[in-house]
């Protein structure tokens, strides 16, 4: 019991909450099952389980980490009405295709006109699904397209995790005589995502 609260501290200290509320919240909000998730991410179902029972702390391969994480921001959208349910099964396998980090929304289109009964957005163009997660396109005069609130959010939570452990960015705050700054560590270094994005949302812009 010691060695599962030390590896549940540690998974904390890594990801910000243990891998086994992560899984918990995926299979819940997306109606999945723990086997499901593994082939998403690239994990085999054993290896899974023992993360979530916290037989073992970390995911060694930063591929998979980053495919876990763009499941548990697509949950996100899911649970909050962000996503329509038809393109969910899209999204993962989109997912299950990525082989690097996870890739970031953008608002390029992919093709010049609408497959028959695409939507389309302004002057007749095809627009993307909610949520979808595509690597940056441009075209020749085009700008590249801006980074989504949500993937900001992601890259400060990865920056303050990579630096620091979760009791260390704790103690930051406490030692910290500005009530907004310690406001600001907590949200991006120990938070979840969508608290942060919320702070994100109300001090940018």
């Amino acid at each position: 019991m010691e060695q599962t609260a030390h590896n549940l501290q540690q998974q904390v200290e890594l990801y910000g909450e243990p891998l086994g509320e992560v899984v918990r919240r995926i299979t819940g909000g997306l109606g999945m099952t723990q086997g499901g998730l593994a082939q998403v991410i690239g994990l085999s179902a054993p290896m899974l389980s023992q993360l979530v029972s916290a037989q073992r702390v970390k995911i060694g391969n930063p591929a998979v980490v980053s495919r876990l994480r763009a499941v548990s921001e697509l949950t996100d959208l899911a649970v909050s009405g962000g996503i329509e349910p038809e393109h969910i099964a899209h999204e993962l396998d989109g997912i299950r295709a990525a082989t690097g980090a996870y890739t970031r929304p953008t608002t390029a289109h992919l093709a010049r006109s609408a497959a028959p009964g695409q939507p389309t957005g302004n002057a007749g163009q095809p627009t993307d699904p909610p949520g979808r997660f595509l690597r940056p396109t441009t075209y020749p005069g085009e700008l590249p397209p801006s980074p989504s609130a949500r993937s900001v959010v992601r890259e400060i939570q990865d920056l303050f995790r990579a630096v620091a452990s979760a009791e260390e960015i704790q103690q930051a705050a406490a030692a910290v005589d500005s009530p907004a700054i310690a406001e600001l560590l907590l949200a991006y270094g120990t938070g979840r995502t969508a608290d942060a994005l919320t702070h994100y949302e109300q001090h940018h812009g």
